[in-house]
């Protein structure tokens, strides 16, 4: 009788001990889980090849693979200062809207730099053969005819500010903006113009790039519009731990590579 009632004590003593050492190993994975969640990042969507080329690299080497949400820097902004954006990274096409949020006070303090540099480009359809050459009144206008040209949003997207900026300084504006087809961003500027919905477009050169459906017809003189700078920075509102290593990873030999590949200027190494 003894022995029985020692056998069952043994036996509830090993069920006890598995039971323990599993709830704990899944908390260990549940944990480890949580510590290799890869950062939210919202970034303009001229960054989507690279960036996604990028969070790609930064996954295989640390195992927390980024969640990028890629949209109008404006509109993206936006949604940030409202809160219901639980971003940790913002990466801008424009100074503009960084500052918007940075007056807010909505950045983690000593996180903004400044990070790329881009050109903006006239594009057509990879297959047309216009021959323009961008200056001061040239004919912008009379080579659309009654064709659209595909520009992300003239007011706020930062593509399409710096294109009506362009446009105005070079004294072509007012001829073209009854023809424009603007777009919420400059991706899908892009694609207009590669579906052939857009006679021209005026994307970044990274974008021209990354489409085979289009081709660039000529680069806007640095002189026309103010310098295209993309400002990244990490939210105050973060309590990722990644998001400080994504942002470090951004200049790292790797990921210089992506970038200068697509045809970014690297500001900040």
């Amino acid at each position: 009788m003894f022995n029985s009632i020692r056998r069952r004590f043994v036996a509830f003593v090993l069920v006890y001990a598995f039971a323990f050492l599993g709830t704990a190993q899944h908390g260990f994975a549940a944990e480890t889980q949580g510590a290799n969640h890869g950062p939210v990042i919202f970034a303009a969507a001229s960054l989507n090849t690279a960036l996604d080329a990028i969070a790609a690299a930064f996954a295989a080497k640390t195992g927390a693979a980024p969640k990028i949400s890629y949209g109008s820097s404006a509109v993206l902004a936006k949604q940030i200062k409202q809160g219901g954006a639980p971003a940790d990274i913002f990466i801008s096409a424009d100074l503009k809207w960084m500052d918007y949020l940075d007056k807010a006070k909505l950045l983690r303090p000593g996180t903004r730099r400044n990070l790329l540099g881009n050109a903006l480009v006239l594009v057509e359809p990879a297959t047309a053969k216009a021959e323009l050459k961008i200056a001061k009144g040239f004919a912008l206008g009379a080579a659309l005819g009654d064709g659209k040209l595909a520009v992300c949003t003239v007011s706020s997207c930062p593509a399409g500010v710096y294109g009506k900026e362009a446009l105005e300084k070079l004294g072509v504006w007012k001829d073209v903006e009854p023809k424009l087809a603007q777009a919420d961003n400059v991706r899908n500027a892009l694609m207009f113009v590669a579906r052939g919905e857009a006679k021209f477009g005026i994307v970044y050169a990274t974008d021209a790039k990354a489409e085979p459906k289009v081709k660039v017809v000529d680069t806007f003189p640095e002189s026309s519009h103010k310098p295209v700078i993309y400002p990244i920075a990490i939210l105050a509102s973060s309590t990722n731990p990644a998001a400080a290593g994504f942002a470090a990873f951004m200049t790292s030999q790797a990921a210089v590579k992506i970038l200068t590949d697509q045809g970014f200027t690297v500001l900040d190494r």
